[in-house]
């Protein structure tokens, strides 16, 4: 499975998202991250205070979001 740099962004807002009254609560309502580094940190809250479903789909996205950073990095 590939995906593209928007599919990536899309995937990690729906999770938010979906995961807003459980696990998100802490954040504004109307929060969404926006660089890297803010999706990383709302996956690792998702994974912190999330179910297991949660986990493994902040897992999934976070290995493909550190393939975006590699990339970038790589661009250097």
């Amino acid at each position: 499975m590939s995906l593209t740099r928007d599919d990536l962004v899309r995937q990690i807002d729906a999770l938010v998202v979906s995961q807003r009254a459980l696990c998100l609560w802490f954040l504004r309502p109307d929060y969404f991250p926006r660089s890297d580094l803010e999706r990383w940190r709302v996956l690792s809250d998702i994974q912190r205070h999330g179910d297991l479903q949660a986990y493994r789909q902040a897992a999934l996205l976070k290995q493909w979001l550190s393939q975006t950073f590699s990339a970038t990095s790589a661009n250097c």
